[in-house]
C-alpha cells in the first residue's frame, strides 16, 4: 500500500515519476469483477480461458489501469488531485501472478490552469502492457491549497 504524499502544483516539475509495483492476485480479479459487474469468464474461469489464445485467466484490463490511478491520488500528485482524462493503450493481458510495475511521470505542466499531464505506463518485466497519459488539476499553494485528508 502506497503511502500518501500531498504535492501541490508549485512542487511539481517535469520528469518528477513516481512507481508502484502490485502482483495481481486471484482475489484482485474476483473482487474487481464484483465492483465492475465485468464477470466475463476469460478473467474468472480458468477452463473458458483456458481455450483463448492467452490461455490462461487474465485481469481485467480497467483493474491494470486502476493501479495508475492509486499513483495519482496517493503519491503523483496525491490527495485533492482530480482526474481530468485519461488515455489508454492495452498491450498486452496480465495474468494472475504477474507483477505489475505503474510508472507514473510529470510530462507537461499547464501553470495558468494548474493542470498536469503524466505520461503512465505499466509493465510486466520488461514488456510494456499499457500506456497512455492522464491529465489532473492540481491544488495549488497560491490559489488557498485543499484540505488535509484526516485518516
Amino acid at each position: 500500500m502506497l503511502t500518501l504524499q500531498t504535492l501541490y502544483f508549485e512542487d511539481l516539475s517535469v520528469g518528477m515519476t513516481e512507481t508502484l509495483s502490485k502482483t495481481v492476485d486471484a482475489s484482485d480479479v474476483v473482487g474487481f469483477a464484483a465492483i465492475s459487474g465485468d464477470r466475463n469468464p476469460i478473467h474468472l474461469s480458468e477452463h473458458f480461458a483456458a481455450k483463448t489464445p492467452f490461455g490462461t485467466r487474465i485481469a481485467h484490463g480497467l483493474y491494470t489501469a486502476s493501479l495508475i490511478s492509486a499513483v495519482l491520488g496517493t503519491r503523483l500528485p496525491g490527495p485533492g488531485a482530480v482526474y481530468i482524462s485519461q488515455t489508454l493503450n492495452f498491450r498486452a493481458p496480465v495474468k494472475i501472478g504477474d507483477t505489475v510495475n505503474v510508472t507514473v511521470t510529470v510530462a507537461e505542466l499547464i501553470t495558468e490552469k494548474t493542470r498536469a499531464r503524466l505520461a503512465c505506463t505499466c509493465a510486466v518485466e520488461d514488456e510494456i502492457v499499457l500506456d497512455g497519459e492522464a491529465w489532473v488539476k492540481v491544488p495549488s499553494k497560491q490559489a488557498g491549497g485543499r484540505p488535509l485528508p484526516r485518516l
